[in-house]
């Protein structure tokens, strides 16, 4: 049965981090990937919101495995970040390849601090 709350998470997470790109990077005329690190740094927090709620004890392992596993595993994508810097380093946007790698990691563990802080609030 737990693969099943996987599965179902990655089917709304896969679509959403689709549309969110799609959506982000249209608003924005730069080659910085925009899309890629609102979902990366989205999919932090939430992550980090569950963890707290799952150490507080309130959120089931259903929980963790639909929205933790599921959901932030298809919604954030590491490879796609990793092929995007890549991309920008060839291209000669240095600067931006460098800026999207600090500034995505250090966001990143920014909002999984904040979503842990959240959830400790909340529940504790």
């Amino acid at each position: 049965m737990n693969w099943l709350f996987v599965a179902l998470g990655a089917a709304i997470g896969a679509p959403l981090r689709f549309l969110t790109d799609l959506a982000v990077q249209k608003r924005h005329d730069t080659v910085f990937p925009w899309g890629t690190f609102t979902v990366n740094v989205v999919g932090c927090l939430v992550l980090g919101l569950v963890t707290g709620a799952a150490t507080a004890g309130a959120a089931p392992s259903s929980v963790q495995l639909f929205v933790g596993t599921g959901l932030c595993g298809a919604l954030t994508t590491y490879s796609t970040f990793s092929y995007e810097t890549l991309r920008l380093a060839e291209d000669g946007a240095k600067f931006y390849a460098a800026a999207n790698a600090v500034v995505s990691v250090i966001a990143g563990l920014g909002a999984a601090f904040m979503g842990v802080a959240l959830a400790e609030a909340l529940w504790a």
